[in-house]
């Protein structure tokens, strides 16, 4: 039986050398579409670890306990209080969790001497998070003081609008949960390169700072960011936390993916005060930019889709063109005793042979490619870079992906020549034989 696969293989194997230039016609197409897709899903995965790597060192963490308080019915505000005993239940109803962090959240206008931005702010104890220097990248100043009381962390446009530089005394002019207006200053310790929509309105303070600007208390915070080992099943993950955190005795909100800034105004409207706790996916904290992924995604699949539908036909076509031209090879193989079965094998033999050689070739230029672009740190212009959260193109090739890229268009290409095939294992012996052309 191996033999007779093998001798199969070779058969397929020796047409594709005879007809050399319809064989490199058709593997140059079939290698294109695949350094195409290995391309677009590289673009697409680096979209979304750089995503997933800036919104949860900014804004969220993979899974978020968040929630607000409400003194009036009408008036709330994004805090957790006695975070410490939420915490608690989260350390119990996850395993997989790696670390967490507490978080400030708030909206203010920060004011300099000649101008002032509506901005938000993050409370952060610095040297509770190696993650944030990483993303991060200080261009002035030093992000060890922002440890200091009353400092402030702002990025380059930031500083450009606010007309401010390091040492700069800056202010800021919050309504706390109270309805009382706060006022504190702060001196620029550290200015820090754009990463995307997030820099365009994040600031970032010592967690005392935060905490004196609105008047909170100690054991309360903004929310907590919870770091997961395994990422899979996020959904599933979010689903058990916010379980156990209902048996614990809290009121929970709804399920809603969107960042916790697009749910004041139903909070507002909802009649009911005191704390309700809510847990968030690091996606639904960014569901604002998460389109650019999925319309991303979305151009993948149609133009490799088109591409595809274009190969398939050639191929097609081409196996048409072949069975023609070898009739009455057909003829002779089955009058000597070639079994259906086998004509038919040795046709998707060939064109699974021309598929698997097109697609490793197009998967090596594809991943070369990419490793290309992330050498040359290609820098998109601004409006990209504010979807893409980052100041350059990241493209991420992972292996699995491009084995399952062979695999899918090899598998396309066999199932192309299928029909074709069939007709010629239908041929009948002395019909085949007879055929001239």
């Amino acid at each position: 039986m191996l033999s007779l696969l093998l001798t199969d293989f070779l058969i397929a194997f020796r047409n594709l050398v005879q007809h050399t230039k319809r064989t490199i016609f058709l593997g140059g197409a079939i290698a294109m579409v695949t350094a195409l897709l290995v391309l677009l899903v590289g673009l697409s995965q680096g979209v979304k670890d750089t995503m997933l790597r800036s919104a949860t060192t900014l804004a969220c963490g993979h899974l978020n306990i968040g929630g607000f308080y409400k003194v009036t019915a009408g008036q709330s505000a994004p805090v957790v209080t006695d975070y410490e005993k939420a915490l608690g239940v989260a350390k119990k109803a996850l395993p997989e969790l790696d670390y967490a962090v507490a978080r400030g959240r708030g909206w203010a206008r920060l004011v300099s001497d000649t101008h002032s931005l509506q901005v938000g702010i993050g409370g952060i104890d610095i040297a509770k998070e190696p993650g944030f220097r990483h993303v991060v990248q200080v261009v002035s100043g030093s992000i060890d003081d922002l440890a200091k009381p009353n400092t402030i962390l702002i990025f380059e446009e930031q500083a450009k609008k606010l007309d401010a530089k390091i040492g700069d005394a800056l202010t800021f002019v919050a309504t706390t949960s109270a309805g009382k207006t706060n006022t504190i200053d702060i001196r620029v310790v550290a200015i820090a390169k754009e990463i995307g929509l997030f820099s365009a309105w994040n600031t970032y303070v010592p967690s005392e700072t935060l905490r004196r600007l609105y008047d909170l208390k100690p054991e309360t915070t903004g929310a907590i960011y919870l770091y997961l080992k395994d990422l899979n099943d996020l959904p599933g993950k979010a689903a058990r936390l916010r379980t156990a955190l209902a048996a614990a005795g809290y009121r929970m909100m709804d399920p809603d993916p969107k960042a916790f800034w697009m749910k004041f105004e139903n909070v507002n409207r909802e009649d009911w005060t005191g704390q309700k706790l809510d847990v968030t996916l690091w996606e639904d904290e960014i569901s604002f930019v998460t389109w650019v992924l999925q319309a991303l995604q979305g151009l993948t699949g149609l133009l490799i889709g088109t591409l595809l539908a274009i190969v398939i036909i050639g191929i097609m076509n081409t196996m048409w063109i072949a069975i023609r031209e070898r009739t009455r090879e057909i003829g002779t193989l089955r009058a000597v005793g070639m079994q259906r079965g086998r004509v038919l094998w040795m046709f998707l033999c060939e064109a699974m042979l021309l598929g698997l050689f097109g697609t490793a070739i197009g998967a090596l230029i594809g991943t070369l490619a990419s490793a290309g672009v992330n050498a040359l740190q290609i820098h998109p212009p601004v409006a990209v870079r504010l979807f893409l959260l980052s100041d350059r193109l990241i493209l991420v090739v992972q292996p699995a992906s491009v084995i399952r890229s062979i695999v899918a268009i090899t598998i396309v290409t066999g199932l192309a020549a299928l029909y074709p095939a069939l007709r010629a294992a239908k041929l009948k012996p002395v019909t085949a034989m007879s055929h001239f052309g």
